[in-house]
Formats: structure tokens, sequence, C-alpha cells
């Protein structure tokens, strides 16, 4: 049966419409809205900027799309074929992937997107396809890809990578890794020039020019990854925080510790200094030995000779000397020994018996 557009469209049991090289800029609106299988290839199909591509065809089980110039694909423009299983986007010169490209097709299967532009992956355009079994990378411009879209790529179980221009230096060490682990599949190498068609999964971390102690991240499974939304994806960090707290209750009692320390030193060279300060011989007082040993002798020399205060020569007593310093304390040179006392005691005896 002949649709509008030149479109075949097969028995309705079998829910196909073949509309592949009609040079069609829409897919014909008389198709059955009840179809499942759509061929639109080689066509030169536009892309709504905002909106949905097919709107009229919710039951979609298949739709291929290859060949057509689609160069980008706009957020959600696949979000109304929740049904669909299988895309076909290759050939379609597809530079980038937007975050919500495929957005609404949780029960994809089937993701072929061989044969364009695409130069990167990133992480979030994965994030809708839950259900995708096999995904098709294959002649494209990828040089790299990061270890998370690796681990996303993990639940995936046929995954084809080769004939892109892979580089393979230390940043490709996880690609080598995550190669390693399919066994089944190779890729090889497009430079640097002495590594051109080796076996990535062959090599090792030294021929990829890594150090040997070089550390490489671990693998995060996707709930760690992401969390998503109704409305929007919102990337959650990997690492753990709140590991801080013990390095700032170590400062602390280290700087408590060393602040006591100071203060027990400055206090013990206080008490030492007070301690030399105060180390001296107190004074002896007179009146515990009987008097004052001068006065004594004074006086007997003004009895003996009868001699009246007048004239008697003047002598130092011991309260002028006493005067000089009356701190209770004396110095080892200040106070004469007993000995010294006695010598000028007889020297002034003398004295008054010759006068």
């Amino acid at each position: 049966m002949l649709a509008s557009g030149g479109c075949w469209a097969l028995a309705v049991s079998q829910g196909w419409a073949d509309c592949n090289g009609k040079n069609l800029l829409y897919a014909p609106s008389s198709l059955p809205r009840n179809i499942t299988g759509l061929d639109l290839s080689f066509n030169s199909l536009v892309m709504p900027r905002h909106g949905t591509l097919l709107m009229h065809f919710p039951s979609l089980h298949s739709l291929n799309l290859s060949g057509n110039a689609l160069l980008t694909l706009s957020p959600a423009v696949f979000s109304n074929l929740g049904a669909l299983r299988l895309l076909d986007v290759s050939s379609c010169s597809i530079t980038s992937l937007h975050t919500d490209t495929f957005k609404g097709l949780e029960s994809l299967h089937t993701l072929l997107l061989r044969n364009n532009s695409l130069q990167e992956l990133e992480v979030p355009f994965f994030l809708p396809l839950r259900g995708l079994l096999h995904l098709d990378l294959r002649s494209n411009v990828l040089l790299s890809v990061d270890a998370s879209t690796l681990q996303l790529m993990e639940a995936v179980p046929e995954v084809q990578l080769d004939g892109n221009p892979w580089v393979c230096d230390c940043a490709a060490h996880p690609l080598q890794q995550w190669l390693k682990r399919r066994q089944a599949m190779q890729v090889t190498c497009a430079s640097p020039p002495e590594l051109w068609g080796q076996d990535i999964a062959a090599l090792d971390s030294q021929d990829l020019g890594c150090q040997k102690k070089q550390r490489f991240p671990r693998d995060v499974s996707p709930g760690q990854l992401t969390t998503a939304t109704h409305n929007d994806t919102t990337t959650v960090p990997v690492g753990k925080g709140g590991r801080s707290w013990p390095y700032l209750v170590g400062f602390l009692v280290t700087a408590i510790s060393i602040s006591i320390l100071v203060a027990l030193v400055a206090k013990c060279k206080l008490c030492h200094k007070n301690f030399v300060s105060y180390h001296h011989r107190p004074l002896p007082e007179t009146s515990s030995i009987g008097g004052n040993p001068m006065e004594e002798g004074l006086g007997w020399d003004r009895g003996s000779s009868g001699w009246g205060d007048s004239e008697s020569h003047p002598m130092p007593n011991v309260t002028s000397l006493q005067a000089e310093d009356d701190d209770g304390f004396i110095e080892d040179n200040y106070i004469q020994p007993s000995e010294q006392l006695q010598e000028e005691e007889e020297e002034e005896r003398q004295s008054h018996l010759s006068i």
C-alpha cells in the first residue's frame, strides 16, 4: 500500500512504514498513527529546534533516521517516543549531543551512532538510557573518553568503539583497563606513530607513558555520579566530605599544648629569679649577743681615763653603719669579720691609754 509522500506502508498487522530515500523534509502525516516501525533514512529531514520530531507516532518501536544531515539533535527531541527500542542516527554528521537529547527513552535497547563526527562523550548523555543493551560509536572522531563515562558504559553489554582516532597516552589508561575487562572488543591506537595500529587492551601503563607511581581515579557507580530529577539532572560530588574535622581538632590540641608549655617555662623562670634575689644572709641583731661590743669598749675607756665626752675622739658606731642598709640583709663584702672588729677595738684602747 502506497501512502502519501511515496512511502510504502505495509499491513497494519506488521506495522511498518518505509520512507527511505524520498527526499522528505518532514514525516508524512498520512501514515497510520499506530505503526511501530518507521524508516526515514536518506532524506532531508529538518529537525525542530523546539519540541519533538514525530509527535503523531507514539507507538513506534523502531526508528531509522540514518543518512539525514541532522548535524545536531535538540534537547528532548524524542521525548514523546517512550516505547522506542531501536534508534538509528548513523551517518548524520552529528558533532555533539545535548545532555537531554535522549530524554524520555527509558525503553531504548539499541542506539546506533556510527559514522558521525562526535568528538567527546559526556556523562549526562547516558543517564536517560537505563535499558540500553547495544551502543554503536564506531567511526567517529573520538580521541579519548573519561573514567566516569566508561563506568556508565559498564552496564551496556555491547559497546563498539573501533574506528576512532584514539590517542594512546597516559590519559587513555582508564580506556585500556576498560577494554581489558571487556576482552571481546578490539580497539586500536591512531597516535602516537610508534603505537599506531596496536591493540589498546594489550598495552600497559608504561607503553602509554604513565609513571609507575601515578594514581588513577577509582571506578564509581552511576548512583554516586548523578541524581536524576524530573526536570533536570544534578551532578553529585563523587568524593566524601566531612573528613577535615580531625585535622582541626589536632591543630587546636597542639596549639593549646604549646601555650601551656610556654606558660610553664615563663613561670619557672620567674620563680627562679625570685629565689636568687632572696638568697642572702640575714643581718644579725645586736640584742641577741648581749649588746654592742664597741659601745661597751668606749664606756670602759671613758671610765678609766676620766676624760669627758667632749674631749673624746669621734668614733664610728654601729648605728651609723646600720643606717646605710636597713633592709635586714647584708651582702658579703659589706660586713667585716669579727676578728677585724676586735683588732680595731684593741687599737682604740691603745690610743686612749696613750692619751
